[in-house]
């Protein structure tokens, strides 16, 4: 096969609970309560709770898309595969190519915020030890997340179940405990208008602070990219991925709520991501040492989140290397232990350079700004273009499975949910609540545009000198041993095959079935 040396990823080595757990972690659900979800209290005040629960209804409108698509085309290429298929290969290709540098990037965002908050929490704790010497945590946990890669999917996936359950159990207990000392402060006004920020009145307030709030839900379809590892993948991915946005969306309306009726609706919009009125703030003031637990909390969230998404971005970039859209080296398995461990390897040394380099050069914090930036900008990017992918493939490819709500209707709505919070994101003063970004915050945007830039020149390439390696992006691995030699100029051995070709585009595809195990039409 074009692109693979040795054996392939391995087959049926997780099942639904360590993948639902891949996307729990990815969207590191500790860290976002305590410093994510916060930042739209500026605007909806002690009506936050109904910010969540908007963002949590508008984030499964695309998360509906990601399902259906995983279920019908699981493969490591995830979204690159999606969008070759349901748009165009050029498309699928632009796509992987961006969406592999920001996971590639996630771990050294995550590494950093590792690094701070444990060199401050410690420095805070005993004034002796330096808040300036933060890397080297942040190198520790770079080292675990990197051997966990080498040692393949099932370490890195129960490393990943064991770290989400930890954090999640913490912060539902904090939230239980939060409710009961509220007594009678509880009040389902929170989920109402009446309590957003000075300035921010009414709906505008509660969707300001949505927008803050949806990027929390980033990383629910990180489960994608295992496809090709996981047991009865068509099933088990769309229920991974909705499962995952749903129940941590859920927990997210909990835990803000709790916190909202605890430290009082009306004087909310002051509370923030440090300090006394924070999460750790007031476990300090109230709960004596279960500070200590909530703190391990997060740094165990952020581990959690970058082990996750380096599973991405090392199985994205071994499908782009299998496709030979991407250096062949990045589709080598490790013989014994079937992980991409060119893929591992690079990964290491993405998070090293970017944690090191900008760390030390900007600082841990504002290094950490510039990465989240950069980062939210193409994942949002891609969520919408995945949108797109799934009405296309569905009014192009498969007509015969075509429904209005899950394949039009939704895919409108998550295009609609994810352009303002991508505006917000750049920077793009479209709403009076948008700050513009200054530098080196502001850099992000070039950073993304020249990646993106070298990417169509990649691409101009492989279309006039590789034209049959484009139609590999949308190739399904677990259908079929090959594509045939046609349109689109895809090689290799015969097997059950059938050509997509509703739109001209000559994409080949490998014995894609649906779950009759019929050929589609």
């Amino acid at each position: 096969m074009p692109g693979e040396s040795g054996p392939g990823l391995r087959r049926d080595a997780i099942g639904l609970r360590e993948v639902l757990f891949q996307s729990i972690t990815a969207m590191a659900p500790a860290a976002a309560v305590a410093a994510s979800i916060p930042s739209g209290a500026a605007f909806a005040g002690g009506s936050l709770p109904l910010s969540v629960l908007v963002a949590l209804v508008a984030c499964l409108f695309t998360a509906s898309c990601v399902a259906e698509l995983a279920r019908r085309l699981p493969a490591a290429g995830s979204v690159a595969t999606y969008s070759a298929q349901g748009l165009h290969p050029a498309v699928g290709f632009l796509v992987g190519w961006g969406y592999v540098f920001v996971e590639a990037l996630v771990p050294a965002l995550l590494l950093l915020q590792l690094g701070f908050t444990t060199a401050g929490t410690l420095h805070q704790e005993w004034a002796g030890y330096p808040a300036a010497l933060w890397w080297p945590w942040s190198l520790a946990g770079a080292v675990v997340i990197a051997l966990a890669g080498f040692y393949g999917v099932r370490a890195s996936a129960r490393l990943g179940t064991v770290l989400g359950v930890f954090e999640v159990l913490v912060l539902l207990v904090f939230a239980v405990l939060l409710i009961v000392r509220a007594g009678d402060a509880n009040t389902l006004s929170v989920f109402g208008t009446s309590h957003t920020a000075h300035g921010y009145t009414g709906v505008g307030g509660v969707f300001a602070g949505s927008v803050y709030t949806v990027l929390a839900f980033s990383g629910f379809e990180a489960a994608a990219p295992l496809a090709e590892e996981t047991r009865d993948p068509r099933r088990t991915m769309r229920r991974a991925v909705l499962g995952a946005a749903l129940a941590i969306g859920l927990f997210y309306v909990l835990t803000t709520y709790a916190m909202s009726v605890y430290f009082g609706p009306d004087r909310f919009a002051g509370f923030g991501v440090s300090g006394a009125s924070s999460w750790e703030g007031v476990a300090r003031a109230s709960f004596g040492l279960f500070w200590v637990l909530l703190f391990l909390a997060v740094v165990n969230s952020t581990i959690a989140n970058a082990n996750a998404c380096a599973n991405v971005s090392t199985r994205t970039a071994f499908a782009l290397g299998r496709a030979g859209v991407f250096p062949r080296p990045f589709a080598r398995i490790h013989p014994r232990h079937r992980s991409p461990v060119t893929g591992v390897a690079a990964q290491f040394a993405v998070a090293v350079a970017a944690v090191l380099g900008l760390g030390l050069a900007y600082g841990p914090e504002t290094a950490f700004a510039l990465l989240a930036t950069v980062i939210v900008t193409v994942v949002i990017g891609v969520y919408i273009v995945v949108n797109l992918a799934c009405a296309g493939y569905f009014l192009r490819r498969r007509r015969d499975l075509f429904r209005p709500v899950p394949h039009l209707l939704f895919p409108v709505l998550g295009i609609a949910a994810f352009v303002p919070a991508l505006l917000t994101a750049a920077g793009i003063p479209a709403f009076d609540f948008v700050s513009r970004l200054a530098p080196p915050v502001s850099y992000a945007g070039p950073v993304v545009g020249g990646w993106m830039l070298a990417g169509a020149v990649v691409l101009a390439v492989l279309v006039r000198r590789h034209p049959g390696r484009l139609a590999e992006t949308g190739r399904i691995h677990l259908d079929g041993p090959a594509l045939p030699s046609t349109g689109a100029g895809a090689s290799g051995a015969t097997g059950p095959q059938r050509t997509d070709s509703a739109a001209g585009e000559g994409v080949t595809v490998a014995g894609t079935t649906d779950e009759t195990g019929e050929l589609p039409a």
